[in-house]
């Protein structure tokens, strides 16, 4: 089921009215909502990606990749969004399967993903660890 577009429009301009720019308010907003909409917004152009980065991982990441992910729109994050760069690898945020995924790659391959409230964090730390 797809909602109307103006309809979803509409609903994105209440949630934001409550929520005024606070993040975690528009969490407790968007898991109110049906898991079919819910997953309909989290994909969509209503929402950026910072935000949908936030839902899904409940943190803010560094402020170059914070700036990178609010110029994109959340459907974006369907083909993956690259928000991190440290040395030669890469720290890609897609969202597969309705599920947010850090992906890291070399540029070529995907070395490692993660998933969940840890996500970022596991990212950066390998990362950090990887020895090239």
């Amino acid at each position: 089921m797809t909602t109307d577009y103006y309809e979803l429009a509409e609903l994105t301009d209440r949630i934001f009215a409550i929520s005024d720019g606070n993040n975690d308010k528009l969490v407790e907003l968007l898991d109110t909502l049906d898991e079919n909409l819910k997953n309909e917004l989290l994909s969509s152009d209503f929402l950026n990606a910072e935000q949908v980065f936030y839902y899904f991982f409940r943190t803010i990441p560094g402020k170059l990749a914070e700036e990178r992910m609010i110029l994109q729109p959340a459907s974006a994050l369907k083909t993956g969004l690259m928000i991190e760069e440290h040395d030669l690898l890469e720290i890609v945020f897609s969202v597969r399967r309705e599920t947010g995924e850090l992906i890291v790659t070399d540029g070529e391959r995907e070395l490692a993903t993660f998933s969940g409230s840890s996500a970022y964090q596991d990212a950066v730390n390998y990362v950090n660890n990887y020895a090239i």
